[in-house]
């Protein structure tokens, strides 16, 4: 009898123990233009509900995420790309047009449902034409299950967006770009924290009305403080084209997690980001509490022509937008790359959470980043390549087969090593243009050279800022001049390398990375610099294309699959 009684007691406990079940996160997302007034003068804007930045997805990991973007933008397409998010079993929610789907015609709703497997934080971004300039941009974290805790410790946890933000419509800076003679977009006109800038209406002309530095809009933003507490800012950058500095006055700030990744904690007074990236750094508010302080970030790696960004961090009780009495904190000079290099160096991964890579790889491929002129036109390119996005996107071309529709000569595997000189301008600036692909061997690994050289310009080397799609990759080593296939690789961090799915290649230098080809499907590689990836800077990856499940229609319609199943 009692043992019948233990029984019946051990079923009813195991039957009602409260377990974590993963929830489906829903949202539904009106994007659409609006005149905004982020840095106090008026523009055109693209707006999630209203909103820019959009509304912050929240999940757990495991949790499954449901976007049903409708888009009223009345004459463009627009696709959204989760940054970071590598859609296993999802390949046609990753957002690229013209890689994974056609774009959401204007009145069309498409639904985007893909699973975060990784803690972390993250972004969402437009990712068709420049629309990301404009706007459409927002954050996404990823918490711990239930009961599982970070390595670190802190009281609460705030996001910050960085961006460069001008007053040139994207439609505009498009047509500079692909324009005889060439017209670049320039250096921008304001720095915006977490979608708050303030630009000097005094400093151009402008219709009564547009510009209005008592604009509620551009007010400061301010993140809240209570003394002794210790804050988690998940820091993110999603600029155009600049690469930043930020830093808090007076406060020191601990890395720990870098794009879903927990880093060997390491102290800094400011923190060197780069458009596609995200950080996490711990601050403890320990300074006077009597006084607000400044939160500021500036431009580096190029000769900056605008204003630094500015920000509040608002010691409660303090009014959250009384303004610091100090001088803002100017951050570093623009040009002194050593310090850049050394945190690049410097981001290992935490011990206790090292994922090893493969001690050797499968594949090399060496990507030398260029400028050419093609016809005529300007571009950036990989290898003197310039890529192109076909009328049919790569994933449905790949698994319907229809081969035809883009170019079948894989492009370069590298460059002429031996005679190329990275430090003078090409003697043949012409360049190729092709929508070819790389095709990986699935379940391979592959190692990316990332080879940075001079532009066309004399005396000049970029800081670029590459991205991977359905992936994370090892950073296995930086180094400055030209890469030494030979001796280079004996130096590689094999021990903790970081992962990330963003990463910088810093000027004259290199950046060498290492992934595993494991996700079905077919995914951009490119610079995250806008104006760069929309003159032809990136590449596309194809891995395991028949092991990719049925295409839902809802991503045909465009190119040759006009009538394969329109959205409803």
């Amino acid at each position: 009898m009692v043992l019948k009684l233990l029984a019946s007691c051990l079923f009813i406990c195991l039957v009602y123990v409260p377990l974590a079940v993963a929830r489906i996160r829903y949202h539904k997302w009106d994007v659409k233009y609006e005149l905004k007034s982020p840095d106090c003068y008026k523009k055109l804007v693209i707006t999630i509900n209203g909103g820019s930045p959009g509304p912050t997805i929240f999940a757990q990991q495991g949790d499954t995420i449901i976007v049903e973007v409708t888009n009223k933008l009345f004459t463009d397409g627009v696709t959204i790309h989760w940054h970071g998010i590598q859609q296993f079993g999802t390949p046609w929610s990753d957002g690229r047009g013209g890689v994974t789907q056609c774009p959401i015609v204007p009145g069309d709703t498409f639904k985007y449902e893909f699973k975060v497997e990784r803690a972390g934080t993250y972004l969402y971004h437009a990712h068709y034409g420049m629309q990301r300039d404009a706007g459409l941009y927002g954050s996404i974290q990823v918490s711990l299950p239930d009961g599982v805790s970070e390595p670190f410790a802190y009281d609460y946890d705030r996001s910050i967006i960085l961006d460069d933000w001008y007053h040139k419509s994207i439609s505009e800076q498009a047509v500079g770009l692909s324009s005889i003679p060439f017209v670049w977009v320039g250096e921008p006109q304001s720095l915006l924290i977490q979608g708050k800038g303030k630009f000097d209406c005094s400093s151009v002309p402008s219709p009564a009305g547009v510009c209005n530095v008592s604009n509620p809009e551009c007010s400061p933003y301010s993140i809240t403080v209570i003394p002794g507490k210790i804050y988690r800012l998940r820091v993110s950058s999603l600029t155009s084209l600049s690469s930043l500095s930020f830093q808090i006055e007076g406060h020191d700030m601990t890395v720990v997690e870098a794009d879903g990744h927990y880093v060997e904690p390491f102290v800094v007074k400011n923190l060197f980001i780069y458009s596609g990236e995200t950080y996490s750094v711990l601050i403890k508010a320990d300074q006077e509490p009597s006084r607000n302080y400044w939160m500021t970030t500036n431009v580096v790696s190029q000769p900056p022509n605008t204003t630094n960004g500015l920000a509040i961090l608002n010691y409660y009780p303090n009014h959250p937008l009384q303004s610091p009495t100090t001088v803002p904190p100017h951050g570093p000079i623009w040009n002194d790359t050593a310090p850049r290099f050394a945190q690049s160096v410097a981001i290992k991964a935490r011990q206790g959470f090292i994922l090893a890579p493969p001690s050797t790889s499968d594949r090399v491929i060496v990507f030398l980043n260029t400028q050419n002129l093609i016809n005529g036109y300007f571009h950036w390119s990989v290898n003197n390549v310039s890529y192109t996005v076909p009328d049919t996107p790569f994933l449905i071309a790949l698994k319907l087969k229809l081969g035809h529709v883009f170019d079948q000569t894989p492009p370069p595997n590298g460059y002429d090593f031996v005679n190329y000189d990275i430090y003078n301008v090409a003697k043949n600036k012409n360049g190729t243009t092709s929508n070819g692909i790389y095709r990986l061997d699935f379940n391979t690994t592959v190692d990316i050279i990332l080879q940075n050289a001079n532009t066309m310009t004399p005396n000049n080397s970029e800081t670029h800022a590459w991205h991977l799609h359905g992936h994370d990759f090892w950073v296995l080593g930086y180094g400055t001049g030209k890469f030494d296939m030979y001796k280079d690789p004996k130096n590689y961090n094999l021990v903790n390398p970081i992962m990330k799915n963003t990463v910088p290649l810093h000027p004259y230098g290199w950046t060498a990375l290492r992934f595993k080809a494991d996700n079905p499907g077919v995914w951009a590689f490119h610079c995250h610099i806008e104006p760069h990836l929309f003159t032809g800077m990136g590449v596309v990856f194809e891995e395991g294309i028949d092991k990719v499940g049925d295409l839902p229609s809802s991503i045909m319609g465009c190119g040759r699959t006009r009538g394969f199943g329109r959205r409803p």
